[in-house]
């Protein structure tokens, strides 16, 4: 007997050991036990249901096996192939019985024989799957049809990432396994789970901010790297490798978006991307990079002069770029202000009313113009990330503001980056102030002084 439990120690041992996979930083299981119940209290009588998607490996597979959003932020759970299901507690109705809260994680089958290829993984029968997990069961993908049978024998409404139109989804092809099995009565129906999960990661915990500090405190690092080595000659490419290491020595697992390192005109295309141009005398250079730090993200853009020295004019547009930034965070009030262009109290008019009424282009019009993208958006698990843009800006959200100038016949393109959130007191915080901002400061840490 002594020796099964050793045996069972060293396998969870083991098991542990693995995650999280890729070496990726975990919040403690009580914060996704909260989501789930936070999501459970929007069901209004119905269920969640989500399948994490399967591993396909292929020619785009760089990175590895990243799990999808949603998934990963009701679990903390990074592995292919599983499903999570919610259900708020309900008394008996519709020939349903009456049940209690109830989360199960459903996991594949452990098959040892590919575990000697990707090493050992946790399973439904491995016995401290709910300790590891921090659900209240776990149990085997094989049993998820016997369970729907059992807790809603007379149907229920399902909430699941519903794919519209052509756009592909984790649950197509699982819940067209469960049909076929018989596994929905009659009275199931289905809705569109994203929005309320959307709303739940609008407003990030303590943990998620921490983990997008350390995503954005790598991503500023390595900033400073890339415009150290930043002069004429050098590639657009050097510049994003020397992005891309600095991050990823500090931990982040990869880009949190492609690089985009733009010089010249370059500088003007909003999500150039190629990166394969080389830095010319006179060039302004536009470095929008970051890295993602276990699956958070972190969002910068800063502009620099390729000898050094901004010009006179570069000097001027970037200037009135950063004020634009500045009027921005002035206007900031927690709990009245919003992002999007339309909206009252929207710190885009702000931004916006200040480029277009400081300078002009070469041929004596308003910049106004020339800011041609919104101010700012949510930042979190995609760096993009869901959220309730319909609400006013409040304590836990984290988003960017981001103006920018992009004059095409002057090869002359500014973009002014920086990443925020608002804390508990409704004070809006830049995660991103070791970052030098002001020109002086730019042309300061350029010249090595």
């Amino acid at each position: 007997m002594k020796s099964t439990g050793l045996r069972y120690v060293l396998a969870g041992t083991l098991i542990l050991a693995c995650l999280p996979a890729l070496g990726r930083e975990r919040q403690p299981n009580s914060d996704y036990h909260a989501r789930r119940e936070k999501l459970a209290a929007k069901l209004d009588g119905g269920v969640a249901l989500l399948f994490a998607p399967p591993e396909l490996p292929g020619p785009n597979d760089v990175y590895g096996y990243f799990p999808d959003a949603n998934f990963y932020y009701l679990t903390g759970w990074s592995e292919p192939g599983a499903a999570v299901l919610v259900a708020p507690a309900a008394e008996a109705k519709n020939d349903n019985p009456s049940r209690p809260y109830t989360e199960v994680l459903f996991l594949p089958q452990r098959n040892y024989s590919q575990e000697r290829w990707t090493g050992p993984k946790l399973g439904p029968d491995s016995p401290n799957a709910a300790q590891v997990t921090g659900f209240d069961r776990v149990e085997s993908l094989d049993n998820m049809r016997a369970e729907f049978v059992k807790l809603f024998p007379g149907g229920v409404k399902i909430y699941t990432d519903i794919p519209a139109g052509d756009e592909p989804s984790n649950s197509t092809q699982p819940l067209a396994w469960l049909n076929n099995a018989n596994a929905f009565a009659v009275r199931t129906s289905f809705g569109d789970i994203r929005p309320l999960l959307a709303s739940l990661r609008t407003i990030k915990d303590d943990g998620e901010i921490d983990l997008i500090r350390k995503a954005t405190n790598a991503s500023i690092a390595a900033q400073f790297a890339a415009i150290r080595n930043i002069k004429p000659g050098v590639t657009e490419h050097e510049v994003s490798a020397v992005l891309q290491y600095e991050w990823g020595k500090r931990g982040c697992q990869r880009p949190a978006y492609a690089p985009i390192v733009g010089s010249g005109v370059n500088s003007t295309v909003l999500h150039y991307s190629d990166d394969s141009g080389t830095i010319q005398q006179g060039d302004i250079v536009v470095m929008d990079a970051a890295g993602e730090y276990s699956l958070y993200a972190s969002d910068i853009t800063r502009t620099v002069p390729a000898t050094g020295r901004f010009t006179a004019r570069q000097r001027e547009i970037y200037e009135i770029v950063l004020g634009a930034q500045k009027a921005a965070i002035a206007a900031f009030q927690s709990g009245k202000s919003h992002l999007l262009k339309d909206q009252e109290d929207s710190l885009y008019g702000a931004a916006y009313n200040y480029i277009n009424t400081h300078g002009k282009d070469l041929h004596g019009e308003p910049l106004g113009k020339y800011f041609i993208h919104g101010l700012g958006h949510y930042v979190g698990l995609n760096v993009h990330d869901a959220g309730d843009y319909k609400i006013p800006l409040a304590p836990g959200m984290v988003f960017t503001i981001e103006p920018g100038i992009y004059i095409p016949e002057e090869k002359l393109g500014v973009r002014i980056e920086d990443i925020f959130y608002v804390d508990k007191d409704g004070k809006l915080v830049r995660l991103t102030e070791s970052l030098p901002q002001a020109p002086d400061e730019i042309e300061k840490l350029m010249s090595g002084r």
